[in-house]
Parts: C-alpha cells; structure tokens; sequence
C-alpha cells in the first residue's frame, strides 16, 4: 500500500494535522498495522518537498508546533493517477513454501509434513479471519474476504502439491 497515497487521499475531504491523519488512516486502513506517528511526520515531509501538500496553518501551544497539510492540485492529479493505475497482481512464483516442499524432498524429509503443518496454519489463520470477518463491518468483512480467498487459494495447492508429491520427489531427484 503506498503510505504517501492513501494520506493524500484522506486529504481530499480538507487539510488536517498529522495526528489527525493517523488516526484516519488507522481507523480505515491500518487495523492490522497501525502506522507510526514517524512514519506519518516524514511521509507528510516527503510530500510536502515534492509539491504534493502545502502547510495550511501552524498551531502554537503548550506543546510542539502543530502542522496543518492540506492537498495542493499536484497532490489531486496524484491520486487520481494512482487510483486510475492497475496493480500488478502478485503471482508467488518463488513462494517461500515452494522451497521449503523441495527442499524436504533434496534432502530426504518428509515434505507431507511440511504440506501438513502448513495446511493446519492456513485453516487457524482462516478460522481467525471468519470469526472477524463475523463480527466485523462492511470494510473488515471486505478486507478479510480478501485474505481468506487467498488462503483459499494456497489450501487448493497444498492439496494439489501432496497429490503431486511423488511425482515432484522423483523430478527433484533426478
């Protein structure tokens, strides 16, 4: 996810300081990975440098200068060029479990093991997901629709990879 984009989007509704903009964004996006207070003041940096938002106001008080950003029509037409540009789907063709099921069968393990253990935390991850998915509103139900179908996904290789797994011991082999 770009960090830079989705904060210049929340722009679009009007300027807001950096603590306002955390919390939007945890609130819509970050459930799962809050950003950091950090991550937020030098992405606004970042943004602002390169022309995308302007400072709107400074606030002075008991504490630190308080920034208010808003979006300039650079910042606009960066979004919409985001928004409007395809993401390139990922295709896992070097999967991490990929290696592991070949490096079992080179070196005498029992890759069925390996599929097994993996299969048993794909199905508690997917557990984990309906239940929140269950309790959840519209955008979390969403979301985890999106990671329970690719879970899904994995699980039909798993099935397909053990069925397959005589055959791959032997072409690893030779």
């Amino acid at each position: 996810m770009s960090i830079g984009h989705t904060l210049l989007g929340l722009l679009e509704s009007g300027p807001r300081h950096g603590y306002d903009l955390k919390r939007a964004f945890d609130e819509k996006f970050g459930q799962d990975r809050p950003l950091h207070y950090g991550q937020v003041y030098s992405t606004m940096s970042r943004l602002l440098k390169h022309g995308l938002v302007e400072v709107d106001g400074i606030e002075t008080g008991g504490g630190p200068e308080r920034k208010r950003y808003a979006i300039t029509d650079a910042g606009i037409t960066d979004v919409q060029r985001w928004l409007a540009t395809p993401e390139k789907p990922e295709e896992y063709l070097q999967s991490t479990l990929y290696t592991k099921v070949v490096l079992a069968l080179l070196t005498h393990r029992d890759a069925a093991v390996v599929l097994d253990v993996q299969r048993s935390e794909h199905l508690r991850s997917m557990r984990i997901l309906t239940d929140r998915k269950r309790k959840g509103d519209l955008a979390d139900q969403l979301i985890c629709d999106h990671a329970l179908f690719h879970l899904e996904a994995d699980l039909r290789w798993l099935e397909l990879t053990t069925a397959r797994l005589d055959k791959l011991r032997a072409e690893v082999a030779a």
